[in-house]
């Protein structure tokens, strides 16, 4: 099965800028919007042979995320189930007889890290519901997850130290995550390969790569010996991410 990911940074905007093509040569079985900044219906975009699920935030034009899928799911859910962190559109779950698929985009900590608070807050209640679904069975868990989790996931690591998705307890947590029971798959299969997701508009940080590995699939550690490759896909423009896949024998 394959699976992609993408932050999409509007996907109205992305639309425009070739994601149809994208989306119908790549094939996917799975594909997971993230920052669709949109509401369901307010874009003409009805895959043929696809079932779509869409969770908006509240507040109109912010964050949002969707899921397109190829099998109808036994369920879909959304958000985490506690109130205060349901109201941004951030996660949609399927489940599948075998395993779980879960989309998040997850917070930003902001400038100067006037939201890290809450963001340890959302970290520590996505792990609990993550470790609740793995108990039942494996999960697959993807998205903008808005963490370089190592030196190696960012351009410039020491001049970012104390930013937003590099933070020391940004980071930590993702560590915790992982000693949970769960896989960085692209950094387990390759562990040195300096590779990234996400560049600024500014400063031509794209065309310099100067970025960071921001986005990922992560799975159930027992699921780690199906996975057959995790990749980025830093050819695809348009958006200031690239998508990012999965494939795996399910």
């Amino acid at each position: 099965m394959k699976f992609i990911s993408w932050n999409v940074n509007g996907f109205r905007a992305c639309l425009s800028k070739g994601f149809e093509e994208f989306f119908y040569n790549i094939d996917a079985d799975f594909f997971c919007l993230q920052e669709t900044k949109m509401l369901k219906g307010q874009a003409e975009f009805c895959p043929e042979g696809y079932h779509q699920f869409w969770y908006s935030a509240d507040k109109k034009g912010y964050s949002g995320t969707a899921v397109f899928c190829k099998k109808e799911p036994m369920s879909v859910s959304y958000g985490l189930g506690i109130d205060a962190h349901d109201h941004e559109g951030r996660a949609i779950t399927l489940e599948y007889p075998d395993f779980y698929l879960v989309c998040v985009y997850t917070p930003n900590a902001q400038r100067e890290l006037a939201r890290l608070d809450y963001r340890m807050e959302w970290e520590d209640a996505l792990r609990e519901y993550l470790k609740a679904l793995d108990a039942k069975k494996p999960v697959i868990y993807c998205g903008d997850l808005n963490v370089a989790h190592e030196e190696i996931d960012l351009k410039n690591p020491k001049s970012n130290r104390r930013s937003a998705g590099f933070s020391d307890e940004e980071r930590e947590k993702f560590t915790v995550l992982l000693n949970s029971g769960f896989c960085d798959t692209f950094r387990t299969l390759y562990p040195d390969k300096v590779q990234y997701s996400w560049w600024s508009y500014m400063m031509k940080a794209r065309e310099k790569n100067i970025g960071w590995r921001i986005d990922y699939f992560v799975v159930s550690r027992r699921l780690m010996e199906r996975v057959r490759d995790s990749y980025i896909l830093t050819e695809i423009m348009g958006s200031d991410h690239c998508p990012v896949g999965l494939d795996i024998e399910l």
